[in-house]
């Protein structure tokens, strides 16, 4: 099956759309990455810094903002507006987590509630593992990157990779995400 190279419903129409002014292939972005980028930052927000706000909250602000300025957005790929959401995101987590770090705490904490400071995604694999994946996605390229985060992360299909990284079938995308998969136990291996 080969994958059409404009295809209409792909996040690459849908913003030139959106951009050009038709608010449905703005909900329908909105619909497709909301999820996505819920799915990515659950965890990301460590416990600690979770207030009356969490990380939904957070997802859709960093996406309401992205999509007040789409017009001026420079879509430079299939991928570029899922890599810039996330970026988004991630920077809102990292503003709230300094907002609440340099707001006065109401009680200390006992010495032994270390675990309280870590993030649902930390508790599973531990910090050590958490910093060794990042320094490890980090030293992937950028198809095999996106892949990956996509996969693992944000839970895509393989036609949506395929898409996402310009290959030509869903099975090729597969392969992409193996081997990308591959290549990252074996960074995280060596370090």
């Amino acid at each position: 099956m080969r994958i059409r190279a404009m295809d209409p419903e792909s996040s690459f129409e849908l913003l030139k759309r959106a951009q050009a002014g038709d608010s449905s292939a703005l909900e329908q972005l909105l619909a497709r990455y909301r999820p996505r980028l819920r799915r990515w930052a659950t965890g990301r927000l460590p416990q600690y810094a979770r207030d009356m706000t969490d990380t939904d909250d957070l997802v859709q602000e960093a996406m309401l903002g992205t999509f007040r300025n789409l017009p001026d957005f420079d879509q430079r790929g299939e991928w570029a507006l899922q890599a810039y959401l996330r970026r988004a995101v991630m920077n809102r987590i990292r503003d709230h987590i300094r907002r609440f770090e340099t707001q006065p705490r109401r009680a200390e904490l006992p010495e032994l509630a270390d675990s309280l400071n870590a993030s649902p995604l930390e508790l599973v694999i531990g910090k050590e593992a958490l910093r060794l994946y990042d320094t490890a996605l980090a030293a992937l390229d950028d198809v095999e990157r996106e892949a990956v985060i996509a996969r693992l992360e944000l839970g895509c299909s393989f036609h949506e990779i395929a898409l996402l990284v310009e290959k030509p079938t869903p099975d090729a995308a597969r392969m992409t995400v193996a081997r990308a998969v591959a290549k990252l136990a074996r960074l995280m291996a060596s370090h």
